[in-house]
């Protein structure tokens, strides 16, 4: 008589598991063929400045959004590797690659001196050095010469990449965005989902029980400090070659509200939240352009009714209604 093996079930703890992957691996290929085919249906350069923003924004999610610590100076390193990219490579005559290695450097240089700082304190005394931080080196950026001053530096020649491929042509520029923008999606997909990440989650849900558990918790929010900080730097040097301009915008406090803004609109610990929340910001700001400064208005609306209707965003409110994590 044949003897049936009986197959594994399932447990309760293993399903849920295997949906979130699924569901996260799936949102993933649409996210990747959606941006492989909207540069023929939309503006190439709009679109690589949203990913430079998406990138950004999940750059300072990882620091809010999976170790509770709310950064109001975040601008200080998107800004000043935006300026030091440029820079590199207008007046050294830096290639592409090497300029936004310098930005990316920069962001991860000025994160570790900001972070040993700010990490000493907790809550909004924590924000408020980080805003105090990235307002000294906004001033210091209005009156240094090499910045630019108001004018900033302009005409940042794109070159060429590894000294064959020329940015200046669209679709060239573009494919290397995507490439550096997924690349670091996934590095920050892949730092939540390892034991460092979760000693990360375990500091944001009860920083006194982890200590209790042996970690040393201070070490853990300064790499993931530096590391977001890193991104964010990788993110405003990418900007700088695209746009080929580093302005004041980009180190001053409005940016690191509007980060903050994108982050929460999106939905605050949610990976694919703040891509969507950079998006929708960006989306707004040009269609809306017309009304001048009644943008910020409509933005600050927008804001209040996030925080009052969708107090996840509007990713985190899908994946609650879904029962699943994104």
């Amino acid at each position: 008589m044949e003897q049936r093996v009986a197959e594994p079930i399932a447990t309760p703890e293993v399903q849920p598991t295997v949906w979130r992957t699924q569901s996260a691996t799936i949102l993933f290929v649409v996210m990747v063929v959606g941006l492989i085919v909207a540069p023929f249906f939309t503006y190439p350069l709009f679109l690589m400045q949203a990913m430079c923003f998406a990138l950004f924004a999940c750059a300072f999610n990882l620091l809010i959004g999976y170790v509770g610590l709310l950064s109001f100076g975040h601008a200080l390193y998107f800004g000043w590797a935006s300026y030091l990219s440029a820079y590199s490579a207008k007046a050294w005559g830096f290639t592409p690659e090497l300029a936004i290695l310098t930005g990316t450097a920069t962001g991860a240089v000025l994160g570790l001196l900001a972070g040993s700082l700010a990490i000493r304190r907790q809550g909004i005394y924590f924000a408020m050095i980080t805003l105090a931080l990235a307002q000294m080196m906004f001033f210091f950026a209005l009156q240094a010469k090499f910045t630019g001053g108001e004018d900033g530096i302009q005409a940042v020649p794109r070159g060429h990449l590894f000294g064959l491929i020329d940015l200046s042509k669209e679709m060239n520029m573009y494919i290397v965005v995507l490439v550096i923008f997924l690349a670091g999606f996934l590095f920050i997909y892949r730092i939540i989902h390892s034991p460092f990440g979760e000693v990360l989650k375990a500091i944001r849900e009860n920083e006194t029980r982890a200590i209790s558990l042996g970690y040393k918790t201070d070490r853990y929010k300064l790499v993931a400090f530096v590391l977001s900080a890193t991104l964010a730097g990788a993110a405003g040097g990418t900007k700088a070659i695209v746009l080929q301009l580093a302005s004041l915008t980009d180190v001053n406090w409005p940016m690191s509200g509007e980060v903050v803004l994108m982050t929460l609109v999106g939905g605050l610990g949610t990976i694919f939240g703040p891509v969507l929340g950079s998006f929708i910001i960006l989306v707004m700001q040009y269609k809306l352009a017309a009304v001048g400064e009644w943008v910020l208005v409509i933005q600050g609306v927008i804001f209040v009714a996030c925080v009052l209707l969708f107090r996840r965003g509007i990713v985190g409110e899908l994946a609650n209604k879904l029962k699943i994590r994104l």
